[in-house]
C-alpha cells in the first residue's frame, strides 16, 4: 500500500539554542524521538549501567516477592516458574529459573503452557495439577495479571502466587501474593515500557543483591554482579522480541545486553547462532550481533518453538551446557522455523482472499478453520502491514476459538476490546498493537466484529488513519558520509519508538539498474545526485512481480530521475567496509512539486 511520506518538522530554534553542544543532526534526531530535556537526553546519548539502571525495590511489592521466595528457598518449598510460550515468556522464565537456582533453590522448575491446548497465561486445569504436583509457590513470568480466577484457585489449593508481568491492567487485579507490574494503579516504579523479561530480570537483581547482603555466595566463585550482568543478553532478546519501545531503562539493558550477547557463553545460544549462520564452527562472529539480528534471526527461531512445537524446546536449548544436546535443539528449532515460514506463507494466501473480500470493511476478521493458533498473530501482522487496517486472525479448531490481532498506529485494540461486553471473551490480554483472546464459540465471531467496528469509529472519528512514512530529514547523496553514520551509531540501539532513522533525497539520477538475489526480487541502483559522484542504493523486495508490489526493476532506466527514502547503513565483506543505502521507498520524480513531502 502506497504510504504518504512525512518530514518531520524541525525543532525550534530555541531547543537548538538550549543544547549548543549537540551537533544539529542529532538534536534533530533527539526532537524527533520526544528526547527533550538535559537528563534525558544524556541517559540516551550515554547509558550507563549504574546510573540508569533503577533499584529493583523501588517495586512496591519487591520486597515481599523477595522474602517469600527466600522463605520457600529456606523451606526447601517447592517453586514453578510459569512462563508464556514466546521468546519474552522464555527468556523472563530462563532468568528466574537460573536466578532462583544460583541462590541456592534446589527445588525450582519451570511450567511453560502449550499454546494449542493451554493458551496464554494460567488455567484452572493446570493450576490444579501444580497443586497436584505439591507445588508451594507460583512465580509467573510474562503473564498472571488477567488470571484472577486463576490465581484465586491457586490460593484456595494452598499456593501462593507472585505475578511478574507487563501486559495491559484489566478491571480487577488478582489476588496474588505480590504483583510485580510497572503499570498498575499507583506503582512508583519509574519505567513503565519494560517487557515481561525485563520485569522478571528485576526480580532477579533484587534476589541476587538479597542473597549478597545476607552473605550467600554463588557457586564456582562467580560474583553477584557478573551473574547479573549476563543475565542481560536474555533481556536483550527478551526486550526486542516484544517490541517494547527501546527508550529509558529498556534502552541501557538492551545496549548492554548486545555486549553480553556479543560475547555470550551459552552454548545453546552458540549453537541457535551457528544454525542461523551467523558464527561459525570456531565461535568467530561474521558480523556484530544487534537489534536486527535479534529480530529477524534469534526471536523467530525462539518464537518458532512455541509455534510449531512446544516452548520448553527453546527453554531447555537456553538452559542447557550440553553441546550434543544444544546442536539438537537448535537443529529442531531452525527446522520449527522454516516450518512455520513455509505455513504462513500457504495460510496468508488465503487470508488475503478473504481480506479482499471485506475491502470496505474498516476492521478485517479472518477465519482459519484447522489453522493454528501458533501462527494466526504472524498472519494478522502481514495482513495489516498490507491492508494497513486493523486485523484480527481467529484459529477455529476442536480446542476452541482463538483470536490474534495486529493494530494500526492510530487504534489502541486492546483498550477497545477491554471496553466491549466481557461475555464475548474467556481469556483476553495484550498491548495497544497486539491482542490475543478466546471466545466461548464460534457463533461470538460476528457480534465481536460488529461491535469492534463501532469501537473503531468512534475512537478514530477524525483521524487520518492512510499509512505514513516519516522522514527525519532531507540529504543530499554527497552528505552522507563516515562521519554522519558514526554520528547514528549514537542512537543505537535502534528499535520501537528508536526506529533507525531515515532520510529523502529528492532528483536523483538512475545511472544504473540491476536485480539480485536468488529470485531476482530485490534491486541495486547506482545514482548520482548533486555532482557525478555514485551512490549504490539496496532495496529488499523492490522487483517483485507479485500483484500488491512495483517491480522497480523494469519501471526504471538510466537517466531517470527518483525521490527516495533510505536508511544509512554498511556493507562488510571480505574485510572491507563501504557505506550502503538501503531503499525504504521510492517513487519516479514527478516535476512540478507533485512529490513533495507532507511537512
Amino acid at each position: 500500500m502506497q504510504k504518504q511520506w512525512r518530514l518531520l518538522p524541525d525543532p525550534p530554534q530555541p531547543f537548538y539554542d538550549e543544547h549548543p553542544e549537540l551537533p544539529p543532526v542529532v538534536a534533530r534526531l533527539l526532537f524527533h524521538r520526544n528526547i527533550t530535556d538535559a537528563k534525558k537526553i544524556d541517559e540516551f546519548l550515554n547509558p550507563d549501567y549504574t546510573q540508569d539502571v533503577h533499584d529493583p525495590f523501588l517495586f512496591r511489592d519487591m520486597r515481599k516477592a523477595v522474602d517469600r521466595i527466600f522463605t520457600a528457598i529456606d523451606a526447601e518449598q517447592k517453586i514453578i516458574v510459569h512462563g508464556d510460550y514466546d521468546a519474552d515468556g522464555v527468556c523472563g522464565a530462563v532468568i528466574l529459573v537460573s536466578t532462583i537456582k544460583t541462590v541456592g533453590g534446589a527445588s525450582v522448575g519451570v511450567f511453560l503452557p502449550h499454546r494449542e491446548t493451554d493458551g496464554y497465561g494460567l488455567n484452572k486445569k493446570n493450576v490444579q495439577y501444580l497443586a497436584d504436583e505439591k507445588t508451594n509457590l507460583i512465580i509467573t513470568c510474562d503473564c498472571g495479571i488477567s488470571n484472577k480466577e486463576e490465581i484465586e484457585l491457586a490460593n484456595s489449593l494452598g499456593m501462593d502466587v507472585i505475578v511478574t508481568d507487563h501486559h495491559s491492567i484489566p478491571h480487577e487485579l488478582p489476588p496474588a501474593y505480590a504483583i510485580i507490574h510497572p503499570k498498575i494503579e499507583g506503582e512508583p516504579y519509574p519505567d513503565k515500557g519494560l517487557c515481561g523479561g525485563a520485569v522478571a530480570f528485576k526480580l532477579a537483581q533484587a534476589l541476587l543483591s538479597t542473597h549478597k547482603q545476607k552473605g550467600g555466595a554463588l557457586p564456582n566463585g562467580q560474583s553477584h554482579e557478573s551473574f547479573e550482568k549476563w543475565l542481560l543478553g536474555m533481556v536483550a532478546i527478551a526486550s526486542v522480541a516484544d517490541m517494547v519501545p527501546l527508550l529509558d531503562e529498556s534502552r541501557t539493558l538492551t545496549k548492554y545486553g548486545l555486549v553480553v550477547l556479543n560475547k555470550t557463553n551459552q552454548i545453546g545460544l552458540q549453537k541457535l547462532l551457528l544454525e542461523a549462520r551467523l558464527m561459525e564452527e570456531d565461535g568467530s562472529k561474521k558480523r556484530e550481533f544487534d537489534t536486527h539480528t535479534i529480530g529477524f534471526q534469534i526471536a523467530p527461531r525462539l518464537n518458532a518453538a512455541g509455534r510449531m512445537n512446544h516452548a520448553n524446546v527453546a527453554f531447555n536449548l537456553l538452559m542447557t551446557a550440553d553441546p550434543t544436546e544444544a546442536a539438537d535443539l537448535a537443529h529442531e528449532l531452525n527446522k520449527n522455523n522454516q516450518d512455520r515460514q513455509d505455513l504462513v506463507e500457504k495460510l496468508c494466501k488465503e487470508a488475503e482472499e478473504q481480506a479482499d473480500a471485506q475491502k470496505d470493511a474498516p476492521v478485517l476478521i479472518i477465519i482459519g478453520r484447522g489453522w493454528s493458533t501458533g501462527i494466526v498473530g504472524l498472519i494478522a501482522g502481514k495482513i495489516k502491514e498490507k491492508q494497513y487496517r486493523p486485523t484480527i486472525v481467529v484459529a477455529v479448531n476442536e480446542s476452541g476459538v482463538t483470536g490474534s490481532g495486529r493494530s494500526i498506529d492510530e487504534f489502541n485494540m486492546i483498550q477497545a476490546l477491554q471496553e466491549l461486553p466481557p461475555q464475548l471473551f474467556q481469556k483476553l490480554g495484550g498491548h495497544p498493537m497486539a491482542c490475543g483472546f478466546t471466545l466461548a464459540g464460534e457463533q461470538e465471531i460476528e457480534p465481536l466484529k460488529q461491535a469492534l467496528i463501532e469501537k473503531y469509529q468512534e475512537k478514530t472519528a477524525g483521524l487520518d488513519v492512510s499509512p505514513k512514512l516519516l522522514v527525519d530529514a532531507e540529504i543530499a547523496l554527497e552528505d552522507v558520509s563516515w562521519v554522519l553514520y558514526d554520528i547514528l551509531q549514537k542512537f543505537e540501539p535502534f528499535g520501537k519508538d528508536n526506529e533507525k532513522p531515515t532520510y529523502f533525497a529528492r532528483g536523483v539520477t538512475v545511472q544504473t539498474v540491476k536485480s539480485i538475489g536468488k529470485n531476482g526480487n530485490h534491486i541495486t541502483i547506482m545514482g548520482s545526485h548533486r555532482t557525478n559522484k555514485l551512490r549504490k542504493m539496496i532495496g529488499w523486495g523492490f522487483c517483485s512481480d507479485s500483484e500488491e508490489k512495483m517491480n522497480w526493476c523494469k519501471i526504471l532506466h538510466q537517466g531517470d530521475r527518483i525521490d527516495v527514502v533510505f536508511e544509512i547503513g554498511v556493507n562488510e565483506w571480505n574485510g572491507n567496509r563501504e557505506i550502503q543505502l538501503r531503499i525504504v521507498d521510492l517513487k519516479k520524480r514527478i516535476e512540478h512539486g507533485l512529490n513533495e513531502l507532507d511537512e
